[in-house]
């Protein structure tokens, strides 16, 4: 799916590298830079691809996942906001839904950065009763790419950058510097513990409380370990849904879950309280390191 996304037309060009397109229903802004490629979805503020030159896929993005106003897109980089979860409907709140604006784009030979907005409105309002700013700043490159999510104003939230990541086959990639404690989603919120590297084989949903601040995915099949620096949040969240539940999702392939691991940079266990003169930052920033 994701590399498609570069063969649409382009509606509006922005700059040599960027340009809008649109799959189905959705305005996308694609970075066809010289040294990488990139997408996002206005819907949602959604990171859906980025892909260094001469490199696999960093991002992973369903081929099953519909393009449709109003629908979260299966993969990519969604961001769950003012809650994570079921803690309120929709699950994981309506930013991943909402129609974000792009307020700034630039490039230059090295890297692209741009920003994108989301402010209340009539359908926010009416699920959850505050004025908010949220900004995403994004700063890609060749080398790495850095997500900052910054939250104005006067209330209480939960975050999470739900960062879908691309592998060679899941059931031989380990995930380290999750830290030791987690709530086992799968086993009815258990609190457990482990020492070793985080491994997939089947249904994982865990939350580890105390993570460090960075993460590795070590992918031996494509040689490559991706190092994923989280900033501002409190948990980590990885989870992979496994066989059974990979063919139960209409919107991933049966074995969707073959080439996916997730890795969230989120804010649970201690919510965000901000006001309007003390906004609160969370970034997650992917770099992918060669063997």
């Amino acid at each position: 799916m994701s590399s498609s996304l570069f063969e649409l037309p382009a509606i509006e060009t922005l700059s040599s590298s960027i340009s809008l397109r649109q799959q189905d229903e959705l305005t996308l802004v694609v970075i066809d830079h010289p040294t990488f490629r990139a997408a996002f979805s206005l819907q949602g503020g959604q990171l859906i691809a980025w892909q260094p030159l001469e490199q696999a896929p960093v991002i992973w993005l369903s081929d099953n996942s519909a393009f449709t106003q109003g629908k979260a897109i299966r993969g990519g980089v969604p961001i769950c906001w003012p809650w994570f979860g079921p803690a309120g409907k929709p699950s994981h709140g309506f930013a991943r839904t909402a129609e974000w604006s792009l307020a700034t784009h630039e490039e230059s030979a090295e890297q692209v950065t741009l920003s994108m907005v989301l402010q209340q409105s009539a359908e926010t309002l009416a699920l959850w009763p505050h004025d908010f700013t949220l900004t995403l700043l994004a700063t890609l490159s060749r080398d790495s790419c850095e997500l900052q999510l910054t939250i104005i104003g006067d209330f209480s939230s939960t975050a999470a950058l739900h960062s879908y990541f691309h592998v060679a086959q899941s059931e031989k990639v380990s995930v380290s510097g999750l830290g030791e404690t987690y709530i086992d989603k799968v086993k009815d919120n258990a609190l457990c513990s482990q020492s070793s590297p985080q491994t997939y084989h089947g249904e994982v949903d865990r939350i580890f409380t105390h993570p460090a601040a960075e993460s590795v995915i070590d992918d031996p099949i494509l040689g490559r370990k991706l190092l994923i620096t989280h900033k501002g949040n409190s948990d980590v969240v990885t989870w992979n849904p496994g066989a059974e539940l990979s063919t139960s999702m209409a919107d991933m392939c049966n074995e969707g879950y073959k080439t996916m691991v997730c890795v969230e940079t989120a804010r649970i266990h201690q919510p965000f309280i901000t006001t309007k003169a003390t906004p609160a930052e969370m970034s997650v920033r992917i770099t992918p390191l060669t063997r």
